[in-house]
Parts: C-alpha cells; structure tokens; sequence
C-alpha cells in the first residue's frame, strides 16, 4: 500500500539510489555526504515552504517529487510553487506514485494559495512530457533559462 508523506533523514539512501540511479543517469563525481543530506532532509520535513516528498512502498521510498513555495509580490500577493526532481524506481513505474505525488504536491500549492505551479523537467521524452500532460501541467510558451554555476 502506497503512502505519502514528506522525506526524512532515514530516507536519505533511498533517496541517493533514486537519484543517481533513475533521474541524472550518471553516478556522482563525488562520495556524497550523507550526513549533509541527513542535516537538509531534517530542515525539509520542518519547512513549510519546502517540500519533499517521496510515496512509500512496504517501507521503501520508491518515488519523490521537490517542491519549493516562493512567496511573490505580484498577484496579489500570491506564491508560486516550483516542482523538480520528479523520480520513481524503475520496478515501480506505472502504478501511479509519481501521479499521487504530483497530485499531493498541488493539493500543497492550492492550500498556500499559490496561483501557479511550475515544473521543472530536463526530459524532451515525449512520453515524460505526455506524463505531466496527463498530469494536468501543460508545456507553455515561456522559457526557464538557465545558468550553470
């Protein structure tokens, strides 16, 4: 049974796995810092403009969705939140977490007050794209520029 809350910092090697093994495709040029990732997992889950989120299976993390409030001063004072890092296990794909995630991460937004929700994907998969489609995002006309640092 799928549950969904926000990460952890016992889920930081669920997480590492998630995302050098099925979202960058590449493994980590470094050894990461696990306990970096404990200290930010720890001030994620007691953020409330931070969210990450991951869908447990049988006590695995198996998909996690990020997403960031941004407090705005133009429409009428309304945030918009930001969703990257959209990443589900290969062995548990189709079954719908990254869609309850996605869906639990607007359900977040609308409850802020937020008037958008932006994703972020470095995908041009047509089948990534009809996902998020599916999904209820739409590919817009604007463009995300972006600068590497």
């Amino acid at each position: 049974m799928m549950y969904i809350r926000k990460a952890k910092r016992t889920d930081a090697n669920d997480l590492k796995v998630l995302y050098f093994r099925y979202l960058t495709q590449y493994p980590p040029k470094e050894e990461q810092d696990m306990s970096l990732w404990q200290y930010l997992l720890d001030k994620f889950e007691k953020d409330e403009s931070m969210y990450l989120l991951v869908a447990e299976e049988d006590g695995k993390v198996v998909s996690s969705v990020q997403m960031a409030i941004i407090e705005n001063l133009t429409h009428n004072v309304r945030p918009f939140a930001v969703i990257e890092n959209v990443v589900t296990h290969a062995d548990y794909r189709n079954k719908g977490y990254a869609s309850a995630l996605l869906g639990k991460a607007s359900e977040i937004a609308r409850e802020r007050r937020c008037y958008k929700v932006f994703l972020e994907t470095g995908s041009n998969k047509e089948s990534t794209l009809n996902f998020y489609k599916k999904n209820g995002f739409e590919i817009d006309k604007k463009h995300s520029c972006l600068k590497r640092l």
